[in-house]
């Protein structure tokens, strides 16, 4: 992560020129280099710069991605255009690389949706009652605004209304529930539990059974007046992201379909004050080098701000990976958690559909690496308590990926158990190291890179006593 850049505030003629072509109503300097009618200093651009940018940061990698997912057709990860769905009858490998820490316990059925014309119906078909399924609604934001799925409406299938903010209609014929998004780009993300590899023909048949149609389709009634088709801009690498000011002209793109939340106003205005607004365009090129290194250093005190939470509050356990998924409701609008949880793993679950412990240290508090080699141990009774599945799954850093391993197992998991090794007392314990602990321990082994790496743990469904604390997670023990 970026260190924070030492705080220095330079208020130079070229400065004041460059705030006053960027900011309204903007006359002579006052005292103090402080820009009279605007009442704003480079040390506030600063300011806002890193206040915008923890707050922007999940909007801007989610439109990284869903550009990739479906508006560049050129781009390797394309699935297929807006408001069509796409199964993905596999699960996640090394080869995937557009979604950090991806899961790779359930083949994916995907769909981005641009609601400006219309809402869109959603139908799922009856699925048995013993297979997990879920259907995360992510908005523009990246909060999971509502589910569909076991935990939430059943496996007796049904079709679901999505809706943008604009549509105002009743629940039509024929929908069992509408679920209405604060924005006008909505990801749906499908996950299908997979038993085992022998399995896969009838998740193949479940994702098959998936429909995403127009809302006007699904009642026989003529479209509606299509909205205009949207002139998506270039989005960032994720190494321009952390470092580029462009990144503030894809945060004021991605938030023309975001309309402003009464929560909001307050916040949006402050931003607009640097130029940062729905449809705006920051000219970067014509700022001063003082104006830019105000935006850069406020950049750099985000990353550090985020690298100080994870350091004293996501390491030390205070901030579990549970606080940084949800709802707008639920994360009180915590936008550094709401980073925190793009950075980590984008587009994670609610708690209460899952539950990710995450291994970044030892039990000695040193962070991982596969240099070494570490067990975790679970004694009789204490699996992770669920209604659906747990696993533990590996990724190299930094670029938080599925890690390539000789034998291709990127994880282990709760429909494995039949095939692991128990110890004498009853328990199990899981070896994750970078070469084999042996064969009569390779059922038991979750390859590791040689290099630095994390763990997560996904507890999907989680029982009461996961979710209040009451199990923990073993810890990862050195054992060399």
């Amino acid at each position: 992560m970026t260190a924070a850049l030492t705080r220095r505030t330079v208020v130079t003629g070229l400065a004041l020129v460059a705030i006053c072509q960027l900011l309204p109503a903007c006359k002579q300097a006052g005292p103090g280099g402080q820009v009279a009618e605007s009442g704003i200093t480079p040390a506030e651009v600063r300011a806002i710069a890193k206040e915008a940018y923890i707050y922007g940061f999940p909007m801007v990698d989610s439109y990284r991605i869903q550009h990739a997912y479906f508006v560049d057709k050129a781009n390797p990860e394309y699935k297929a255009p807006l408001n069509t769905l796409v199964n993905i009858p596999r699960v996640y490998t090394p080869a995937d690389t557009a979604v950090q820490t991806p899961n790779s316990d359930t083949p994916y059925s995907f769909a981005g949706l641009d609601l400006r014309t219309e809402p869109m119906v959603l139908t799922v078909p009856p699925i048995e009652k013993g297979r997990y399924y879920s259907v995360q609604l992510i908005d523009a934001y990246t909060f999971n605004f509502d589910y569909i799925g076991s935990r939430t409406t059943g496996n007796d299938g049904g079709s679901y209304v999505i809706a943008g903010p604009g549509w105002k209609g009743e629940t039509p014929k024929g929908i069992k529930k509408v679920f209405r998004s604060e924005t006008n780009l909505v990801s749906p993300v499908i996950r299908t539990q997979l038993f085992n590899p022998a399995d896969l023909d009838n998740v193949k048949k479940i994702q098959a059974g998936y429909k995403l149609q127009p809302l006007s389709a699904f009642l026989g009634q003529p479209a509606p007046t299509a909205a205009p088709p949207i002139n998506f801009i270039k989005p960032l690498t994720p190494d321009e992201e952390k470092t580029s000011l462009e990144f503030f002209n894809i945060l004021n793109f991605v938030m023309q379909f975001a309309p402003t939340v009464p929560s909001e106003e307050a916040v949006r205005a402050r931003f607009a004050r640097a130029g940062i607004a729905a449809g705006k365009t920051l000219d970067v090129g014509s700022l001063s080098p003082e104006l830019k290194a105000a935006y850069q250093q406020g950049m750099a005190d985000a990353w550090a701000d985020l690298a100080n939470l994870q350091k004293t509050e996501l390491e030390t356990g205070k901030v579990t990976s549970g606080d940084l998924f949800g709802t707008r409701t639920s994360l009180k609008d915590n936008y550094l958690y709401r980073m925190a949880a793009a950075v980590l793993g984008i587009y994670g679950n609610s708690k209460e559909e899952a539950m990710y412990p995450m291994y970044a240290v030892d039990a000695s508090g040193q962070k991982l690496n596969g240099a070494n080699k570490y067990t975790v141990h679970f004694g009789p009774g204490q699996l992770p308590p669920v209604n659906a599945f747990w696993s533990l799954t590996m990724y190299e850093l930094p670029k938080s990926l599925l890690v390539a391993n000789p034998i291709n197992r990127y994880l282990i998991n709760s429909p494995m158990l039949p095939q692991l090794v128990k110890d004498p007392d009853g328990g199990i314990t899981l070896y994750i190291q970078n070469e084999s602990p042996g064969k009569d321990k390779e059922p038991n082994w979750l390859p590791a890179p040689k290099g630095p790496f994390v763990s997560a743990m996904r507890l999907y469904w989680p029982k009461q006593e996961a979710l209040d604390g009451k199990w923990k997670a073993p810890p990862m023990t050195k054992t060399n």
